[in-house]
């Protein structure tokens, strides 16, 4: 499986660990390794979140590389995992559109996420939304996030999974894709270390907030990394 990481503070984090028994190439992009191509990813891709927009392609010349192959992994039925940065140059890729500096300004710290009644059935987050109380679209999560920039339009044919209250494309499907915007892999000195370059949140706050819910937090994030393994695994005992 390849991993392609575009911000030096922004790695695998707990996804490591979660995958640890997984051969997993990671591409720092940002250190000038290449975009693989298509036939290089293997069983599966997951694309890390940044600091740059996903317009950003003077300041992150291996953009346009990256984008163009979620687009092609998405339809080639390559499972594929966007988080943050990853899920919106993935909705760029396939069509969407992401709004930079978007006005409801920053969202920081530990959301609640409202999963809709599509989230039920999907192949990623199904496992988790089937352990969590309520019914529908009331079913609800905590997960870490650190974002300005937002997902506006989802890309056609998308299937939309949840949405907190202040941005409402927090998960989506799009072929064999998933975009994530929250941090499902984030650990507490990971989020401080965001927290503190962002320069505009309250770095105390936000990890008083992550303290009173870790538990719930590492439980979740672990059973996505879960999800997202079985997918892999499925789809490359198929395809053998």
């Amino acid at each position: 499986m390849t991993v392609v990481q575009s911000s030096a503070d922004v790695p695998l984090d707990r996804f490591a660990g979660w995958w640890s028994d997984v051969e997993l190439t990671v591409v720092r992009a940002d250190l000038g390794e290449a975009v693989p191509e298509l036939r290089e990813v293997g069983d599966g891709l997951v694309v890390l979140g940044g600091h740059m927009s996903a317009y950003d392609d003077e300041a992150a010349g291996w953009l346009p590389a990256l984008r163009s192959l979620l687009a092609q992994a998405s339809s080639a039925g390559v499972p594929t995992l966007g988080v943050c940065l990853g899920a919106q140059l993935l909705a760029v890729a396939t069509g969407g559109r992401v709004q930079v500096a978007a006005p409801p300004g920053p969202e920081a710290g530990i959301v609640d996420l409202w999963w809709r009644p599509e989230a039920a059935s999907d192949a990623l987050v199904g496992p988790l939304v089937a352990g969590l109380p309520g019914a529908g679209d009331r079913k609800v999560s905590a997960q870490p996030t650190l974002h300005s920039d937002a997902v506006v339009d989802l890309p056609p044919g998308a299937v939309w999974l949840a949405s907190s209250n202040q941005y409402p494309y927090q998960a989506f499907r799009v072929g064999s894709a998933w975009g994530l915007q929250f941090h499902p892999e984030a650990s507490t000195t990971t989020l401080r270390d965001w927290a503190v370059w962002d320069g505009t949140v309250d770095v105390e706050a936000v990890l008083a907030d992550y303290a009173a819910r870790e538990a719930e937090l590492v439980a979740t994030g672990a059973v996505l990394a879960g999800a997202f393994l079985d997918v892999v695994r499925e789809s490359a005992s198929v395809s053998a």
